[in-house]
C-alpha cells in the first residue's frame, strides 16, 4: 500500500523552513510516496486544510524566508479530543505519517499524534537554538547573521558618541543567539539564561572598562525577557560615564532569505527525515551533530536539557 506524507510547519516562523518542506516533498516523491502540505499547522491538520504536492508545488522556495505553509499555534491541540479530528481528516486522504517542522511545542503535537500510531519525524526550525538532539536548528545561523549585521552598525555609531549600546536578541530561555553574536561582534558583555544577570556587576564592570582606558564603547547584548534593556541603558547612563542606548531588534530576527548554511542543513535534514521515515522510523526527531544526521526520540528531547556551550562564555570573558 502507497504510503502518504503530510508535512506542516508550527510555532514561530524561521528562515530555512521552506528549504525543509522542498527536501522533505521532493524527497517523499522520490521514494514513491504520496506529499500533502497542510497549511496553518496543527490547526490546519485539524481543518483539513491540506493539497496533494508534486514537484513544482516546491519550484523557486529553497532561498525564500518565512514558510509557504504558513504557520499558527493551537493549544487546544492538547486535547485528545482535538488530536483525534486531525487523524480523522488525515485518514480522508490516506496519510499514515507526518513530518512537522518546527520547535519544541511543534515536536510535543508529534508525540501525541505518534502515540495515537501515527508515523511522525520531527525537524528542528527555530531561530533560537533550542532543540535537543542537534547542534544547530534551521533559521539559527540565518538569524545570527541579521544580528551581527545589526550590532556592526551600532558599533559604529557607539564609537563616534562614548555610548554603550545595549541590544536585547531574541532566544526565549536559551542563550545562543546573545553567545554567538556577542563573540562575532566583540561585545564586551553578554547577559543569557544560562549564566544569569547581576545589575550590579554589569555596572561595575563598565565602570572599571572606563577606568582603564580600555574600551571608548561597549555592547552589551541581552537574550530577551531577563531584564527591561531601556531601564538597564537609563542606569548605565546615570551611573558610568557611557552614554546608555538600548535596542531591541525583535522580529527582523525571524525575516530575511535563508543563509546557504540553512539551505544546506534544511535539505540534509528533509532528505534524511524522509530516508528515516521510508525505513519505518517513527516519533523521533532529526537533526545534525559533529557534522553527521542523527536522529532522537521525540520524548527524550522534549525532557533533555540543552546544553550550553561554556567554553564559548568562558572564550567571550577573556576576549572582552
Amino acid at each position: 500500500m502507497k504510503r502518504t506524507i503530510g508535512i506542516l510547519t508550527s510555532g514561530g516562523d524561521a528562515p530555512g523552513m521552506n528549504a525543509a518542506i522542498r527536501a522533505v516533498a521532493r524527497a517523499g516523491l522520490a521514494r514513491g510516496f504520496d506529499v500533502y502540505g497542510i497549511y496553518d499547522g496543527y490547526k490546519g491538520l485539524v481543518e483539513g486544510n491540506y493539497y496533494k504536492m508534486n514537484k513544482s508545488s516546491v519550484s523557486d522556495i529553497l532561498f525564500r524566508g518565512g514558510t509557504i505553509l504558513g504557520t499558527a499555534r493551537l493549544p487546544e491541540f492538547v486535547e485528545d479530543a482535538v488530536q483525534m479530528k486531525a487523524i480523522e481528516q488525515m485518514e480522508k486522504v490516506g496519510m499514515d505519517s507526518l513530518v512537522v517542522i518546527g520547535g519544541d511545542g511543534t515536536y510535543r503535537g508529534a508525540y501525541d499524534l505518534s502515540k495515537k500510531g501515527i508515523s511522525c519525524i520531527g525537524i528542528p526550525a527555530t531561530i533560537d537554538n533550542d532543540c535537543p538532539g542537534t547542534d544547530y536548528t534551521i533559521g539559527f545561523n540565518t538569524a545570527l547573521n541579521t544580528i551581527v549585521e545589526a550590532v556592526d552598525k551600532l558599533r559604529d555609531t557607539s564609537a563616534s558618541h562614548h555610548r554603550c549600546s545595549v541590544v536585547q536578541v531574541m532566544g526565549n530561555h536559551c542563550g545562543d543567539l546573545a553567545l554567538y553574536s556577542s563573540i562575532c561582534c566583540g561585545a564586551e558583555i553578554v547577559i543569557t539564561p544560562e549564566v544569569g544577570f547581576n545589575e550590579y556587576e554589569v555596572i561595575e564592570n563598565l565602570k572599571e572598562f572606563d577606568r582603564q582606558k580600555k574600551h571608548n564603547h561597549s555592547i552589551v547584548i541581552v537574550t530577551e525577557k531577563l531584564t527591561n534593556v531601556e531601564a538597564l541603558a537609563k542606569k548605565i547612563s546615570a551611573e558610568t560615564s557611557f552614554s546608555g542606548r538600548a535596542t531591541v531588534l525583535g522580529h527582523i530576527q525571524r525575516g530575511g532569505s535563508p543563509v546557504p548554511f540553512d539551505r544546506l542543513l534544511a535539505s540534509r535534514i528533509g532528505d534524511y527525515a524522509v530516508e528515516i521515515l521510508a525505513n519505518g522510523a517513527s516519533n523521533r526527531c532529526v537533526g545534525i551533530r559533529s557534522d553527521s544526521m542523527i536522529s532522537t526520540p521525540i520524548a527524550q528531547a522534549l525532557v533533555q536539557p540543552k546544553e550550553f556551550e561554556q567554553n564559548l562564555y568562558d572564550m567571550l570573558e577573556r576576549l572582552a
